[in-house]
């Protein structure tokens, strides 16, 4: 049979080729022709690299974003678990404890579930895939410098590589450049209006480590651990057990201003036996570290409003990070990225991309995802001292202790538990929180006791210390 070329389509660019560059090429490659641009030299094996700070800290995948990366990229998931990821259920599989100092019981009843392992093996896995694909081409070594075009078309981007300048253009720019993204400049040289920034810093800094599993942890299914902050005792101070790949322990401690742990090796467990639950610090005494402790101060809630700006050129989107980052310690950062890329296909799939306003339906789009993290980051996080410069109002106040009750309820009701876990793994939005199944328990359901240990169990505890 003669062979036939395939009919080129118009080309996209993605600016950063991490996880939110992979999304975004797997959601734009059903319609362009993907270029991703890349400032570092991809690893090709899971190894940690420099143009991914937090790629050491402990990440997951909740069930919200195990869904959108099943339906962006189907079978993905299953590579991940086949290259020795989990699927760990939410809250069968953890042990974990509220910011309110309620331990959930270990209810096995709903169908949510977190996608554990190392940052860098996520990322392998996923790069693997992706650039499979013969219309995605990556381009490593290659810097962005700006955008070609004015304020209602961007046509291109400037990158700089191998010591020269040159334009890529372009139907479409992507930046999903991270938090080092400078698409607020870029912007302005095109002569729109500085974008409007939201900020809530808590102080958190984050100490990480890594361990070879104590004991026969290793052998079973060993569950996550969690100890979360409690706004209301300043400085919060928490800690998270993520069993991961090979037999190993990621660990990473956290604390607010005041409170925060070092890159001091010897006190790093130490400061988990001083958490108000020493469990994380008790299950270490017989661990063997396997690295240093890596500290990170990027920790605060920063989201640029680009879907505010009056103005908006065709052809240009933000996505990930450079839209929004949250504290780390609530790990939506991978399933907001997804979530967004399945809303810019999803948005592609029903409107003419040709038409005037699309990209700014693009970005729309794509901020809906964004908003739902936001807010359950800063409900939490503006409680703490000198996290913005914005009081809590007193409907916020009112929302949080609202929140304590759903906690509440959900710690002793399956029911209540799985509306809970609808809103925190970005399934459903707030409001499901005010639905009956949440409600009636809260109101009528009977009372059991809060559990006041955690709640693991003597095989597990037993395979730690043995």
């Amino acid at each position: 049979m003669p062979h036939r070329n395939r009919v080129r389509q118009p080309t996209a660019v993605v600016i950063g080729g991490s996880a939110t560059g992979l999304f975004a090429a797997a959601a734009l490659v059903e319609f362009f022709d993907v270029v991703i641009v890349e400032r570092d030299e991809l690893p090709e094996a899971p190894e940690r690299r420099r143009g991914l700070p937090q790629g050491d800290h402990a990440h997951l995948v909740w069930s919200g974003g195990v869904s959108a990366l099943d339906e962006l990229i189907p079978g993905l998931v299953e590579e991940l678990v086949a290259e020795g990821a989990r699927l760990t259920q939410i809250m069968g599989g953890m042990v974990s404890r509220a910011p309110n100092e309620t331990w959930f019981r270990r209810f096995t009843s709903t169908h949510h579930a977190n996608l554990v392992c190392s940052r860098h093996l996520f990322d392998h896995v996923l790069r693997r895939r992706v650039l499979k694909d013969e219309r995605i081409t990556l381009r490593q070594n290659a810097v962005a410098l700006g955008l070609e075009g004015n304020s209602t078309t961007v046509r291109g981007v400037r990158i700089q590589s191998d010591g020269a300048e040159q334009t890529l253009h372009a139907a479409l720019v992507v930046d999903a450049s991270g938090r080092g993204s400078q698409a607020p400049r870029w912007l302005r040289d095109l002569g729109l209006p500085q974008v409007g920034e939201s900020v809530v810093n808590a102080g958190v800094r984050y100490a990480t480590r890594l361990f070879e599993a104590p004991g026969r942890a290793a052998d079973i299914e060993f569950p996550v651990v969690n100890v979360q902050a409690n706004p209301a005792k300043p400085p919060g101070q928490g800690g998270i057990i993520l069993p991961i790949e090979d037999g190993r322990w990621i660990v990473t401690l956290s604390g607010t201003r005041g409170g925060e742990p070092t890159d001091d090796p010897d006190a790093f467990v130490e400061f988990a036996l001083g958490l108000s639950d020493p469990v994380i610090g008790e299950l270490l005494r017989s661990a063997t570290p396997k690295g240093p402790v890596r500290t990170s101060r990027s920790t605060a809630n920063r989201r640029r409003h680009y879907e505010k700006l009056r103005r908006w050129p065709q052809g240009f989107v933000v996505l990930g990070d450079a839209v929004a980052r949250y504290n780390p310690t609530y790990g939506h950062g991978l399933s907001v990225a997804a979530q967004c890329a399945l809303a810019v296909r999803s948005t592609l799939r029903s409107a003419n991309f040709h038409s005037p306003g699309t990209a700014r339906r693009l970005q729309h789009a794509a901020a809906r995802p964004v908003a739902a993290a936001w807010n359950l980051a800063i409900g939490q996080d503006a409680l703490y001292p000198g996290a913005t410069d914005v009081p809590p109002k007193p409907l916020d106040r009112f929302l949080a202790r609202y929140l304590d009750r759903c906690v509440n309820t959900s710690a002793v009701n399956p029911r209540a538990l799985g509306a809970l876990l609808d809103v925190m793994s970005l399934e459903k939005p707030p409001s499901r929180l005010f639905a009956p199944d949440m409600l009636w328990p809260m109101l009528f359901g009977r009372k059991k006791s809060l559990l006041t240990v955690p709640p693991l169990t003597k095989d597990e505890v037993h395979a730690a210390r043995s």
